[in-house]
């Protein structure tokens, strides 16, 4: 596995961004010598590319990092839609071939050439929000520090659990399958005591451990990728309201609307209304 190193005490310069839906089944992507970073994230569908030869297959939550001066290119058919980033590195970058290469420092991250998010909504949202500031201000400053927020996300999810070098592997392993079943599970009116039935675990153990890894209880969390899928679903489709709620399992939209007025201090449409430039390129 390939790393890239970043050093972010100043921001990464952002060239480019937006959202590429395949304008059709048989849509391939194009042949270029790439200039700059690109990273990919999959949202739709799989992409199949190439980078120098080596071939990748992305899926729907999947992400790729190609740096400068590798020979781009589609070697199948591709009928999908993915968000996409290009970007320099003014404070430089390094190939890593291992990550024991890569020892921790503050203003410096390492990101792998490709691998499954943990938490594909939040990249997703934050990938809406800088196309909205493009759009909307078109301010080159603005935009390089989004950008490296975005980068710093995907560092930060990909290497969290890692560094819990002290847990034992057994809790490591029972929180990663609780963090899984919740994301799998947002959809629906998921309780505690549900968690603790299905894993056979007493619910204050479950809570107890949860809370000790992550930072938070195990309810918040549940509430917290819950309102994180209704961001996805606010500021990337263009269902109503109501129609979100039922999704997300909430028995009326007030009760959805309350919830997330709650979490996040504004009401579904006025977030929505914040982010509702968006980019979208067909070729």
């Amino acid at each position: 596995m390939k790393y890239y190193q970043f050093r972010v005490d100043a921001p990464l310069t952002l060239n480019m961004t937006g959202k590429f839906v395949a304008p059709s089944p048989e849509w391939m992507h194009m042949q270029r010598t790439l200039m700059d970073f690109e990273l990919f994230i999959q949202t739709r569908g799989s992409l199949y590319i190439a980078a120098d030869g080596e071939r990748y297959e992305l899926k729907e939550g999947d992400f790729l990092l190609m740096p400068p001066g590798v020979r781009q290119y589609g070697y199948e058919k591709s009928d999908c839609s993915f968000y996409w980033l290009h970007f320099t590195a003014p404070g430089g970058w390094e190939l890593l071939q291992d990550l024991e290469e890569y020892g921790y420092e503050q203003g410096r991250i390492v990101v792998p050439a490709t691998g499954a998010l943990r938490s594909p909504d939040k990249l997703i949202v934050l990938m809406k929000q800088l196309q909205d500031s493009v759009r909307s201000y078109r301010e080159l400053t603005l935009g390089s520090y989004m950008a490296t927020t975005i980068l710093c996300e995907l560092f930060n999810q990909l290497f969290y659990v890692r560094n819990q070098a002290g847990r034992k592997l057994k809790q490591r392993q029972l929180y990663n399958d609780l963090v899984d079943y919740i994301k799998w599970h947002r959809h629906e009116n998921l309780k505690v005591a549900r968690l603790a039935e299905d894993f056979g675990y007493n619910a204050k153990y479950l809570s107890t451990l949860f809370s000790g890894i992550a930072g938070i209880s195990l309810k918040q969390y549940m509430l917290q990728e819950k309102m994180e899928a209704a961001k996805s679903l606010l500021t990337d489709t263009n269902q109503n309201v109501s129609e979100i709620a039922a999704q997300l399992g909430y028995p009326d939209g007030q009760q959805f609307m309350k919830s997330f007025k709650k979490m996040t201090g504004l009401t579904p449409t006025d977030y929505r209304n914040a982010y509702a430039n968006r980019l979208l390129f067909y070729e």
